[in-house]
């Protein structure tokens, strides 16, 4: 049996959304991400442009086998932030993503049940404005060979449809290849099999 290698992402940073709540406004966010340096910049981005806000509260999770994930309660009553806005990135089963709440106070506190729904609500809106797509998740291998081996592996690449991400012609050829994860293993063996032609996982 073949197992999964698909997974769901958003395809591009979601239009700003708004929940109100007793005067307290809720701004959310949803950014494809796929490191904690992009997290830090789009936090970063965020952080001034509502400069003046209370707090800003978040969750990620990026990965498709390894997952990585964190919640941040940004000075809001323990796990009324983060944890909610992380159970809509695991409800909409989504990775590689990102989702900001930026929250002003309207001087009214909402207590602890008002605030979990307030920014459940605020990242359920941020998913629904996001556009959802699905990838495959991918497997790179460098292929190393000489000239006289050229014909061979670009046949096979074009037979197989693999895409190429680089080539580098110097003494010899290496072109690194990405191949979706239930066929990279017949790729690997049909590679493997040819004289003097090496394949590596990278």
């Amino acid at each position: 049996m073949l197992e999964k290698d698909t997974y769901k992402t958003i395809a591009k940073v979601s239009e700003p959304v708004l929940f109100k709540d007793k005067n307290s406004k809720f701004f959310g966010y949803a950014f494809p991400v796929s490191n904690e340096t992009e997290i830090k910049s789009r936090l970063k981005e965020v952080k001034k442009e509502h400069h003046s806000a209370r707090h800003w509260c978040y969750a990620y999770q990026i990965g498709t086998e390894s997952i990585l994930y964190r919640t941040n309660d940004d000075g809001e009553p323990s796990n009324s932030a983060g944890k909610p806005i992380y159970g809509q990135i695991q409800s909409f089963e989504v990775t590689n993503v990102l989702i900001i709440v930026v929250r002003y106070f309207g001087g009214v506190k909402l207590g602890v049940g008002g605030l979990i729904n307030a920014y459940r609500s605020t990242a359920q809106l941020a998913l629904d404005a996001s556009s959802i797509i699905e990838k495959t998740i991918n497997i790179e291998y460098l292929i190393i060979f000489d000239y006289e081996h050229m014909n061979t592996v670009m046949r096979i690449i074009k037979e197989k449809s693999l895409d190429i991400i680089n080539q580098k012609l110097g003494l010899d050829c290496q072109i690194t290849i990405s191949v979706r994860k239930n066929n990279s293993n017949f790729v690997f063996e049909t590679f493997s099999k040819l004289h003097k032609i090496n394949i590596k996982k990278l």
